[in-house]
């Protein structure tokens, strides 16, 4: 019951006090209520996919970023946590989990979400082991999905149910092009690791894409994102720290909109880093390095030279 009037409104206008004008609707609401329980209740679709979820773990976490909401960032972390155990199975996703059980073969949606979902959540907070997940991503859509030929990713893999098409699409949909969130997300991973693999799949899959995307670029704008990131990388800055400080290093960039910027907050102790992110080593203070493409700065040892250089 939603009441449009003010209490105080309708107790002059009935003359009774406004406390009563409550209590009327508080018992009002009572009875409303108990009638709506007895009906049949409306289903409720229970299965939980992990595109999806990817999508929501990538909103999640640039959300509690922007807005200073740590329970967000919780939120994404226990969705990924939920997905490595029940829907991660000897370096392979699966698409649904209900019930208790997991099935199905994960497709490029699944594996493109997630591993674009990862690289945000890395930015909202770090866990070396969420990287492992993502590279682990990463090399299963190379290795399944990819077409080698022409360029770009199939919707399925390449040991999946026998189709009468194995297709692979370019344009969005519903949601994001799988090729393209695929593309944008390879091409920040290997920047950040300096894989040239991912990099190269990147290129060719924009490549693939690009007579669709001259033709109809209205009915492609993931693609042309994924594009533009490509022909010019974004900004990465490596903060190497104590937790909390190298943390207030990435929250005082993050005031400042950039959306071509990539933080990444790696505390000291970290370990499981790849070769060219432990090439970032920590120091006796927090340091930063800012990189364009596959070029990075010196350590930077002071958060006003790094404000002042990272723009």
């Amino acid at each position: 019951m939603h009441a449009y009037r003010a209490d105080e409104d309708i107790a002059t206008e009935l003359g009774i006090e406004t406390a009563e004008v409550q209590r009327r609707l508080a018992e009002a609401r009572q009875i409303l209520l108990a009638k709506r329980n007895a009906r049949v209740w409306p289903g409720r679709d229970e299965k939980i996919l992990t595109s999806w979820n990817g999508l929501a773990i990538a909103g999640m976490a640039v959300a509690a970023r922007a807005l200073g909401r740590s329970d967000f960032a919780e939120s994404a972390t226990r969705a990924v946590d939920f997905i490595r155990e029940h829907l991660f199975r000897d370096g392979r996703l699966l698409a649904v989990h209900k019930d208790g059980q997991s099935r199905f073969a994960a497709y490029l949606d699944d594996y493109a979400f997630l591993l674009d979902a990862l690289l945000e959540l890395l930015q909202t907070r770090w866990r070396s082991s969420d990287l492992q997940l993502a590279t682990a991503l990463a090399d299963a859509l190379l290795q399944h999905f990819g077409d080698t030929e022409n360029g770009g990713f199939y919707f399925t893999a390449d040991d999946h149910e026998q189709l009468i098409h194995r297709s692979k699409s370019f344009g969005d949909e519903a949601v994001p092009a799988g090729n393209a969130i695929a593309a944008q997300a390879l091409t920040r991973l290997g920047l950040l690791l300096g894989e040239t693999r991912y990099l190269d799949a990147s290129a060719r899959t924009l490549r693939a894409a690009w007579a669709p995307l001259q033709h109809y670029p209205h009915a492609h704008a993931s693609m042309l994102v994924a594009l533009a990131e490509h022909l010019d990388p974004p900004q990465q800055v490596i903060i190497r720290g104590p937790r909390d400080e190298a943390a207030g290093w990435r929250d005082t960039l993050a005031k400042k909109y950039s959306p071509m910027r990539q933080v990444f907050a790696i505390e000291a102790q970290a370990q499981g880093l790849p070769e060219m992110l432990a090439a970032k080593r920590a120091m006796d203070a927090t340091v930063a390095y800012v990189c364009r493409g596959t070029v990075c700065s010196e350590p930077i040892r002071a958060l006003a030279a790094l404000l002042a250089l990272a723009g």
